[in-house]
């Protein structure tokens, strides 16, 4: 009979525990907190109180002024990017009372399909043909 077990002692010793998790905090953090799906959010935590938003999210454009939209989005209420590589976009919000600078924005990435518009942070029916006509109108002449 073949026996398994050796005489020498074992040079690596496991840590007593079944799995090797992670060492994650308890609480989120404020950047998931902000990653997560709105409605979620809600459901967790209760409504936010906050004004009206409209905010686009667009990929890399290969437009001649891209730099230049993302120095607006950079501006913009809140703005951040999600993704790496191929998955990136950009997410800028913009309050009503930034009307000139989300108009402005539109004009470079508005042309694309892979950029959307999202009414408080949702996709709603008519936002590129209605909603974004509408804040046009807050824009002082």
């Amino acid at each position: 009979m073949l026996s398994t077990v050796t005489a020498d002692p074992p040079k690596f010793r496991p840590l007593e525990r079944f799995w090797p998790y992670a060492d994650l905090p308890e609480q989120p953090t404020e950047e998931e907190l902000a990653s997560l799906d709105p409605d979620l959010h809600e459901a967790l935590f209760g409504a936010r109180p906050r004004p009206f938003s409209i905010t686009l999210v667009f990929p890399p454009l290969d437009v001649p002024d891209f730099l230049r939209a993302l120095e607006l989005a950079r501006g913009s209420a809140e703005y951040r990017e999600t993704g790496a590589g191929t998955t990136l976009r950009h997410r800028a919000r913009f309050w009503s009372s930034d009307a000139l600078n989300l108009r402005d924005l539109f004009a470079i990435v508005g042309g694309s399909d892979a950029t959307d518009v999202l009414i408080d942070d949702r996709p709603v029916p008519y936002a590129r043909e209605l909603w974004l006509p509408l804040v046009w109108f807050l824009i002082p002449r």
